[in-house]
């Protein structure tokens, strides 16, 4: 059992946390949940030992092994994928790799007197190596990779030549591969796709490890935690069951408090009326004083506190033609990769598309298609008539005017809004107070998303195209946006791996799959998300429920 115990600590005038404690058990599962700001990471940093508590202690059991993922990849160059990661998988990796050297040294022939040694020092690395099951090491460590959505020729693959977000898969396949005591996981589902978050949740409940995780995916934390614990106010709050079960309980009690205050509040007016009015009569100077001290006694009901929620009403866009795209025989390739071929697909105003399909499968490039970004090397796209395209992709983020704040780039691209009505739906996206004077060159992936989102929205158009919109989206911005486009009257087509978004806004499923023969089959379903999971038995292509 890890232990915190009273613990305080602040930066500067910022204060985390005030003699806060929690404990988390062997194999427990945990979400960690609180706003922005509130001490997530610091807590993490504390777990792992990268920083002490300025009071309170915090107890790890010797020979406790702490796994701990985060956003921020260090450097990684000239080994393959396989190889980082079993590299970083702790002592069981440096076995890995102490072995291979040995091997080498011993299939050297000028070695000569360094033979004994050699031998002896091999032996010893192969017999803790042993039992410690390091000879399933590089077979765990494939069936890993492949979990996170790597190809065969991809994990064999220089490490360095990865994007970002691949680089970050590689780190999270490190932590995973050690097999820790336990699991410190922030934001672990941010640069996955639906496949691998699937896979990856179903690794985690079945894992002997016990977990602490913050996510902004609702789904995955019903299905992985057993237990809450909220950060507010300085003070860890611990709450048994998953996020849904926590969401209602926290609602109750906020609404019971919200009632005892306003008891309360009533109560103290009806004393402090009777004091003022009988203040001076010495006929109840008894009575007065009694409920003076009486006053004095009584611990104030506090309000609960709440994420202000500002409710935006976007404008109705306007109306398109029936026919909003037509895909006629469409053919693409990239080198010797074919993605489609004879591609037939049409969408109608109204219709609210996702596009499912594993990586490779085209979803992006089907995207780009539809709104001209790249041209098919056969067939045609044909966009109906009176359409007004909006488009959101993680390259919209470049859009941005990295001189401006996030305030002057609503300025900017709306001179005719009035200043209130930017700040009212940057407000509607969580940028409140002082964040609309933010430079957009400190955003965060977060935030820029954000703001893009907010721009497109404020003048809708009446076709969106998006490709992955709830990236870097906490749960409460994800929800906001969500409940923002139920009720948007134009045409939708996207690319998500939020089952929130899925379930709240998908009315068609495009599955994009191969055969066993390899040929692609694309599957349309004609009902939405909630029944495609039924239909199919599966919450996404190839991952069974």
């Amino acid at each position: 059992m890890i232990a915190l115990s009273d613990i305080s600590k602040q930066y500067g005038r910022q204060i985390l946390f005030v003699e806060a404690s929690m404990q988390l058990n062997p194999g427990e599962k945990v979400g960690l949940v609180g706003p922005n700001g509130a001490g997530k990471t610091t807590l993490f940093r504390l777990l792992s030992g990268e920083e002490q508590p300025d009071e309170g202690s915090v107890t790890i059991p010797k020979r406790t092994t702490i796994g701990y993922f985060r956003q921020d990849t260090e450097a990684m160059s000239g080994r393959s994928v396989l190889d980082e990661a079993i590299a970083g998988s702790g002592r069981l990796g440096d076995l890995h790799h102490e072995l291979k050297e040995l091997e080498e040294k011993l299939a050297d022939p000028d070695l000569g007197d360094a033979m004994e040694k050699v031998l002896e020092r091999y032996g010893e690395v192969q017999d803790e190596y042993q039992h410690a099951g390091g000879y399933d090491l590089e077979s765990r460590a494939h069936e890993i990779l492949a979990g996170l959505g790597f190809e065969p020729d991809q994990v064999a693959g220089d490490v360095g030549a990865l994007s970002g977000g691949w680089k970050t898969r590689v780190a999270m396949a490190k932590v995973l591969l050690m097999k820790p005591s336990v699991l410190l996981m922030d934001e672990p589902t941010n640069h996955l796709d639906i496949e691998s978050i699937l896979w990856l949740q179903g690794f985690l409940k079945a894992s002997a490890s016990a977990l602490l995780l913050t996510c902004h995916d609702r789904d995955f934390m019903n299905k992985v935690v057993d237990r809450i614990v909220e950060i507010d106010d300085g003070e860890l709050t611990s709450w048994t069951g998953d996020y849904d079960f926590y969401a209602t309980q926290r609602e109750m009690q906020s609404a019971q408090r919200e009632a005892a205050h306003a008891r309360q509040q009533a109560m103290l007016a009806k004393e402090k009326r009777f004091i003022e009015r009988f203040a001076a009569h010495a006929a109840k100077a008894a009575q007065v004083q009694s409920r003076v001290k009486k006053l004095e006694k009584i611990d104030t009901v506090e309000l609960p506190r709440h994420r202000e929620v500002v409710k935006f009403d976007f404008k109705e866009p306007p109306r398109s033609g029936d026919d909003v795209v037509e895909m006629k025989g469409v053919a693409k390739s990239y080198g010797p990769k074919t993605i489609y071929d004879g591609f037939d697909f049409a969408v109608q105003r109204g219709e609210r598309w996702c596009v499912m399909g594993r990586n490779g499968a085209g979803k992006s490039t089907l995207l780009k298609l539809v709104v001209g970004d790249i041209e098919p090397d056969a067939g045609n796209v044909r966009l109906g008539a009176s359409l007004k395209l909006g488009y959101f992709s993680q390259q919209s983020l470049d859009l941005l005017d990295p001189s401006r704040n996030v305030l002057e780039q609503m300025q900017h691209d709306f001179p005719d809004e009035s200043q209130g009505r930017l700040r009212n739906l940057l407000g509607a996206f969580h940028f409140s107070g002082s964040d609309v004077d933010k430079p957009i060159q400190v955003l965060s992936g977060g935030e820029r998303s954000r703001l893009v989102l907010a721009r497109m929205l404020l003048d809708p158009p009446n076709f969106l195209v998006l490709d992955e919109p709830t990236n870097h989206l906490d749960l409460e911005t994800k929800e906001m946006l969500v409940d923002s486009l139920k009720t948007f009257s134009g045409t939708m087509l996207f690319v998500s791996h939020d089952r929130t978004f899925l379930k709240g806004l998908a009315s068609r499923v495009l599955e994009l799959e191969y055969g066993e023969d390899g040929e692609r089959r694309p599957h349309v379903y004609p009902g939405n998300y909630v029944e495609y999971v039924e239909k199919t038995g599966r919450e996404a292509p190839g991952v069974h429920l």
